[in-house]
């Protein structure tokens, strides 16, 4: 080899150290002991061909999510300064200047409660404006954000100290989210769901976003609001539906990873279900937890513990993913037909067919959870929910996640694994003709 051809390579660390306001890279030998050290690193590599520089930016979001209730109670300031844990800085915040709030709100959750948000909003002394939307699957689009970003501009808020309220479903949070997220680069916002589903799942994480091009959530961000705040008094007021609805996701986070969770559903889910997932008349008042609050703080924690240390999703392996392999082409295909969760629900109906084909799943287990799913009311099968459609999404899956299945299959109640390669052609057939022999009368048409 010709000695000409060949190069070497350096490579030197440096940290940034602030002083007087002045950023300056220093390597490790020659750090001042004085000034702000970042937690980023600059990495140069120098070569007889070129200079490269790597930046390595952590970047760290810090959000809350509280349980409490009658948040729309003037006497309660949750919903005006829940958003902040330091009581300085609240208080500081509350006289420094006229506090303003801009609040998007699903139309429906409009006309049911927004005159108890505007008299909130008096009783405090706010500056408010208040924008109803029709916040649907099918108008779930970035017009829709387009139309948020323009009232906002038009009514000004201090991007830094004024968060964007949000407060309705699944559909309201994840598009004011992505305005948000847009608007001057990342403004806080705020998510307040109205419905079970949204509770358990939309609001606790960080993901936001839009349809597009006939494809759920194609475009959006990953932007976390600075609080969520969860109220379960908004559940009286939802049909029996959107409850069943949001169970789905329950339903998911017992399957995957907590037993107990899944015997409160299974005995008590009913019950649950018809009470609207309100307390007990015998547990009212009480320190006792009862069903109802037990399995929604549960929902809450194991959903908190998969989505925190992947926010970003730069880990593709997400027991979260339960029953969103097949669900949201069938949802897009049938829409307004099937609700998120019932789709969820269908979806996770077949897998379970899959995982007892290939041997996780006992019968009993199977029986169990089908019955489960039947008590709260949910769908297990549907007509749409076709063979070509089921092959297509596992292909679609196949793509979409470099390469690797990635599916998460119950191995009993309250345990999964992630199973990486693609599910034989055979199992999905075998599973499919006995989840259609089985299931099909109780199907959505």
């Amino acid at each position: 080899m010709n000695s000409s051809n060949t190069s070497c390579s350096c490579r030197t660390e440096f940290n940034l150290i602030q002083v007087n306001g002045t950023w300056t890279r220093q390597t490790g030998q020659c750090q001042d002991k004085e000034g702000k050290l970042s937690d980023a690193k600059i990495y140069e590599n120098k070569s007889d061909q070129e200079v490269s520089w790597t930046v390595v930016s952590p970047i760290v979001f810090t959000y809350r999510v509280i349980q409490c209730k009658d948040l729309l109670d003037p006497r309660n300031n949750t919903l005006l300064w829940g958003h902040i844990e330091d009581e300085e800085l609240k208080a500081s915040m509350r006289n420094s200047k006229p506090v303003k709030r801009f609040i998007v709100i699903d139309k429906t959750v409009h006309d049911l409660y927004g005159s108890k948000v505007s008299q909130y909003f008096d009783a405090q002394g706010v500056i408010y404006k208040i924008l109803p939307l029709p916040t649907t699957e099918e108008n779930k689009s970035m017009a829709l954000v387009t139309k948020i970003l323009e009232e906002v501009h038009q009514f000004g808020i201090d991007r830094r100290s004024e968060p964007i309220i949000a407060l309705g479903g699944g559909v309201c949070l994840d598009v004011v989210g992505l305005a948000a997220s847009l608007y001057r680069r990342r403004t806080p916002y705020v998510r307040v769901p109205t419905t079970l589903l949204s509770y358990i799942d939309a609001s606790v994480g960080a993901k936001t976003g839009v349809n597009f091009v006939g494809g759920k959530n194609k475009l959006g961000s990953y932007v976390p609001p600075v609080a969520t705040f969860l109220d379960s008094s908004f559940f009286q007021t939802l049909p029996l539906r959107q409850i069943s609805n949001g169970f789905a996701e329950m339903l998911k986070m017992a399957l995957m990873k907590h037993h107990g969770l899944f015997e409160l559903l299974e005995v008590n889910g009913r019950k649950m279900l018809h009470a609207k997932l309100q307390p007990s008349e015998i547990c009212s008042g009480s320190k006792q937890e009862d069903s109802a609050e037990a399995s929604m703080r549960i929902a809450i924690e194991t959903m908190l513990e998969e989505l925190a240390p992947n926010l970003w999703e730069d880990d593709l392996d997400r027991l979260v993913d339960f029953g969103h392999i097949i669900s949201p082409e069938l949802e897009m295909r049938v829409l307004p037909a099937l609700l998120h969760g019932e789709a969820v629900n269908i979806d996770m109906s077949f897998v379970v067919y899959v995982a007892l084909q290939k041997g996780l799943l006992t019968k009993n287990e199977k029986g169990r959870i089908i019955q489960c799913m039947l008590g709260l009311e949910l769908p297990v099968w549907h007509q749409d929910c076709s063979l070509a459609l089921v092959q297509k999404s596992f292909r679609e899956r196949l793509k979409h996640s470099a390469g690797s299945l990635r599916m998460p299959l119950p191995t009993g109640l309250g345990r999964a694994e992630i199973f990486h390669d693609m599910i034989e052609d055979d199992v999905i057939c075998q599973a499919f003709q006995k989840w259609t022999e089985e299931l099909s009368t109780f199907g959505s048409n």
